[in-house]
């Protein structure tokens, strides 16, 4: 069954002799149980388009929709703004928002980014033509968050721990002796330094896996993207248990300066992208 919004309203002025109704489309965020929290959690939000979201409820499913114009939300008008990076953030920052709202009293399966459907029949097919997989889906994800864990490195403050060679004394060498020597010494100390970042980082992943349903490793942060000082050498995603988060946390904290040099940044919790990302990947690859 499907509930479509009533946008003639919006869409017509009758007093305008000619005008026609704006032709709208679908635009999915995410995919919950019917029954579940999700449609009184984002009554408050406000989707694209400018309008609140609604949901599309068919096999026991309910997608989380927004009626948007197929103007600019079609094939072309679509492309042209991910093409354009300040669309692009307001229609990620939105998605993101409502998917959010609509996880924090319930399990859901936030779709990707730029998901349409010519109306909301079509919605409602694709949950018939899935439901199995996405209540599959759902029941794993069931009672998890997922949290974010980035392991920073900061060569110079971790060389500067790590005991260097003795050296000669610097009153038998030559000037340019003793400089090539002291860059060597720094040299070997930043390799020193990444390889036991390395390593802290492996140890640390294995120990916080065993807390965890699953982990999905993310490419490292760069530039803009990275947070706080040193080089971003590990970004994981965990599906925690939500009885485990505390524990989860916990030991995140405890690995937190055990390592010289090494630093650790827990971050959410989230809805789950990164595992029904990688759950889809999965299963394309064996098809």
């Amino acid at each position: 069954m499907t509930r479509t919004p009533d946008v003639s309203r919006d869409a017509v002025d009758p007093n305008e002799p000619g005008s026609l109704p704006e032709a709208l489309i679908s635009y999915v965020y995410a995919v919950s149980r019917v029954g579940s929290a999700a449609e009184e959690a984002i009554a408050s939000v406000i989707g694209l388009g400018g309008r609140s979201p609604h949901t599309v409820c068919a096999a026991g499913l309910a997608a989380v929709v927004s009626s948007v114009p197929e103007a600019t939300f079609g094939t072309e008008g679509l492309t042209a703004q991910l093409e354009d990076l300040e669309r692009l953030e307001v229609i990620a920052r939105t998605h993101d928002a409502v998917v959010e709202a609509a996880s924090r009293s319930t399990a859901v399966l936030p779709m990707r980014l730029a998901t349409v459907y010519l109306d909301d029949t079509r919605v409602a097919s694709m949950l018939e033509a899935r439901s199995a997989e996405l209540h599959g889906l759902l029941s794993w994800l069931e009672g998890h968050v997922e949290l974010g864990v980035k392991v920073h490195v900061d060569p110079a403050a971790a060389a500067s721990e790590q005991p260097g060679p003795q050296q000669p004394d610097s009153a038998s060498q030559r000037p340019g002796q003793a400089y090539l020597r002291r860059r060597q010494a720094q040299r070997r100390g930043r390799q020193d330094a990444y390889r036991a970042a390395g390593a802290a980082a492996s140890q640390i992943a294995e120990r916080l896996t065993r807390l965890a349903s699953a982990r999905v490793s993310h490419r490292p942060q760069q530039g803009e993207l990275a947070s706080g000082a040193g080089e971003n050498i590990a970004n994981d995603a965990y599906l925690v248990p939500v009885r485990s988060e505390a524990e989860f946390r916990a030991a995140v904290a405890q690995a937190n300066g055990e390592v010289p040099g090494v630093r650790l940044e827990v971050t959410g919790p989230w809805a789950p992208y990164s595992f029904v990302g990688a759950v889809a990947t999965e299963r394309q690859g064996r098809t």
